[in-house]
C-alpha cells in the first residue's frame, strides 16, 4: 500500500503573521520559514519586518527596523535589526495598550511578552519565534524550521522542490496566488504535485469600536475569541481540503 505524501509548505518568516500565514501552517505537515530569499522591505513582500495591529483609530503598522543600507540583496537570514531603536519596547507597550481590554488578552500575553524581553540580533529567528509561539496558541503543531538551518536553498521551482526533498515529499502546498506564477507542468516535471490553499478570512469581535478590520496580526483574533480562535481560523467550506491543480 502507497503512503499518502507529506503536504509541505513553505513562506518567507514574516513577523507577526496574519490568520491566512497560519491557516497555511494549520493545513500543513511540515512547514519550511524559507529565510533564504531577498530581504524586501516594502511592496508585496513587504511583511517580512512589519504587520497590523488593530487600534482605536483603525490599525497601525509595527515594524522592526532592519538595516538595509549597502544590504540590498542581502536574504533574510543575514537581515540585521538595528538595535539602536527601542522598537521591542515599543512594539509591546503598542500590543499592550491596543489588547490589553480584549477579553482573552490576559491569557495569551506572558509567553508574547517573553518574545519581546528578549534580545534579537536579525529577522529571520525572531520571527520564527513568534510564529511558533502563537502557533502554539492556535494549537498547531505543524513542525516548523528555518530554510538556512536546514541548508535549503534554491530559487522559484527549484527551491519549491528542495523543499519538499528535503522532507521526502511529492506535494506541495501553495498559497492561492501561486496560481499567478507556479508553472505546473514544470513543477510535475521535478516530480511535484501543486495544492492550493482556500482561505476564508473570519468575521470575529474585535475590542475596538467601529466596523470589523480584516488582515490584522493573528494576535488580533486570539487576544478577541480565545479559546474559539482555532475554530474561527479553520472555519469555513474551504478550509478543510485544498484544490489539486
Amino acid at each position: 500500500m502507497t503512503m499518502p505524501s507529506l503536504l509541505v509548505a513553505g513562506h518567507q518568516p514574516n513577523y507577526l503573521p496574519w490568520l491566512g500565514f497560519f491557516h497555511k501552517l494549520a493545513q500543513a505537515d511540515r512547514f519550511m520559514l524559507v529565510d533564504t530569499v531577498q530581504f524586501v522591505k516594502r511592496g508585496e513582500f513587504g511583511w517580512m519586518h512589519r504587520n497590523k495591529i488593530r487600534t482605536q483609530e483603525g490599525w497601525q503598522w509595527l515594524s522592526v527596523p532592519v538595516l538595509t543600507k549597502g544590504k540590498r540583496d542581502q536574504e533574510i537570514a543575514a537581515a540585521e535589526i538595528n538595535n539602536q531603536v527601542d522598537w521591542r519596547r515599543k512594539h509591546w507597550r503598542a500590543i499592550e495598550f491596543n489588547y490589553r481590554s480584549a477579553p482573552f488578552f490576559r491569557d495569551y500575553a506572558e509567553p508574547i511578552r517573553a518574545v519581546y524581553e528578549r534580545e534579537w540580533t536579525t529577522i529571520g529567528p525572531l520571527a520564527a519565534e513568534l510564529i511558533r509561539v502563537i502557533a502554539g496558541a492556535f494549537s498547531i503543531e505543524t513542525p516548523v524550521e528555518l530554510a538556512a538551518a536546514a541548508n535549503v536553498g534554491g530559487e522559484a521551482h527549484t527551491l519549491l522542490a528542495n523543499i519538499c526533498k528535503h522532507y521526502g515529499s511529492s506535494t506541495y502546498l501553495s498559497g492561492p496566488h501561486g496560481r499567478d506564477y507556479l508553472d505546473l507542468a514544470d513543477m510535475r516535471s521535478r516530480g511535484v504535485a501543486v495544492v492550493f490553499q482556500q482561505f476564508t478570512h473570519p468575521v470575529y469581535r474585535q475590542c475596538q469600536p467601529g466596523p470589523f478590520e480584516p488582515g490584522m496580526c493573528a494576535l488580533d483574533l486570539l487576544f478577541n475569541e480565545g479559546p474559539r480562535a482555532r475554530d474561527l481560523l479553520l472555519a469555513g467550506p474551504n478550509a478543510a481540503a485544498p484544490v489539486s491543480a
